[in-house]
C-alpha cells in the first residue's frame, strides 16, 4: 500500500475538487462555494474522476472502515450510557444541526446557545457574525434537508464517567448558503441555488448532553475516519462487559 501514500496528498486534492460544493456552510465562517459550473469545468472533474477512480475506492472503503469502527465502539458504550447511542443521538444532532442555521440565520447565535459549548457560540457571534455586521453584510443560510449522517470517531474520555468524551459526525443537507450586502441585495460570495454540502461537527459530552464544540469542512470527514483511538481499548472492555473491535 506504500503507493497509496505517496500520492495520497493528490488524492486528497482531487477529494476537494471533486466535491464542488464541500466547503464549511454557515455556521463556521465559510460560504458553500459551487465550483466548476461550466463545460470545461465539468469535463475537466470527469476525466479527473476516471485517472483517480481507483484510489476513490480505495479511500472511500477506508473511510467506511472507520465509520463502522466508530460506530461499534458507540453501541458498546451505549449499554452503560445512553448518550451513546448512535440512533437515538442522530436525532439531537440533527436537531443542533437545525436549530445553529436558524440562529445563524437570524445573525443572533445566543438563540442556540443551550446546542454549542460556551467558547463556540461566543466565537462564532464575535469572530464571524459581528465581523460581516461591521462590514454591512449577512449569510443567508437555509436548509432544506439533512441527507446524511455518519458518525466519524469516538474519543473516550474520564472513565468511568465519560464526561468529555467526543463524537464527530458528518453531516450532508441540502441548503443554500450565501454572503450579501444588506445594502444593495448584492451576492459578494456563494450563490442562491440549493446544494448538497457536507460538515463535519464536534460534539462534546458536557453534564449529560452533547454540544457543538466544533465545524469543519466536509474534506476532513476521511481523516478523523481514521484516526485512531488514544484511549485504553481495556479500560472500555472492562467498563462495558463486551468487546469492542481494535
Amino acid at each position: 500500500m506504500s503507493i497509496f501514500y505517496r500520492i495520497y496528498p493528490w488524492l486528497f486534492v482531487m477529494a476537494i475538487l471533486i466535491q464542488t460544493n464541500d466547503a464549511l456552510a454557515g455556521p463556521g465562517g465559510y460560504i458553500a462555494k459551487a465550483a466548476f459550473k461550466t463545460w470545461w469545468g465539468r469535463l475537466i472533474i470527469a476525466v479527473l474522476v476516471i485517472i483517480f477512480l481507483p484510489l476513490i475506492i480505495y479511500i472511500r472503503t477506508r473511510e467506511k472502515i472507520g465509520i463502522r469502527k466508530a460506530t461499534k465502539i458507540a453501541n458498546e458504550l451505549s449499554k452503560v450510557d445512553q448518550n451513546f447511542n448512535w440512533l437515538n443521538q442522530k436525532a439531537r444532532f440533527k436537531g443542533a444541526f437545525m436549530q445553529v442555521h436558524s440562529a445563524w440565520s437570524k445573525t443572533d447565535m445566543e438563540r442556540a446557545s443551550e446546542w454549542m459549548t460556551t467558547w463556540y457560540w461566543r466565537n462564532q457571534q464575535l469572530v464571524h457574525l459581528d465581523r460581516w455586521e461591521e462590514k454591512g453584510l449577512v449569510n443567508v443560510c437555509k436548509v432544506k434537508t439533512v441527507k446524511k449522517m455518519k458518525l466519524l470517531h469516538v474519543q473516550v474520555s474520564n472513565l468511568p464517567a465519560l464526561e468529555d468524551s467526543v463524537m464527530i459526525v458528518s453531516i450532508e443537507a441540502e441548503m443554500i448558503d450565501f454572503l450579501k450586502n444588506k445594502k444593495t441585495g448584492k451576492v459578494v460570495e456563494g450563490d442562491q441555488s440549493y446544494k448538497d454540502v457536507e460538515t463535519v461537527w464536534t460534539f462534546t459530552l458536557e453534564e449529560g448532553k452533547w454540544l457543538i464544540n466544533n465545524i469543519e469542512p466536509g474534506s476532513l470527514s476521511l481523516a478523523y475516519a481514521k484516526l485512531k483511538k488514544v484511549f485504553d481499548m481495556q479500560e472500555v472492555k472492562q467498563l462495558v462487559g463486551g468487546s469492542i473491535i481494535n
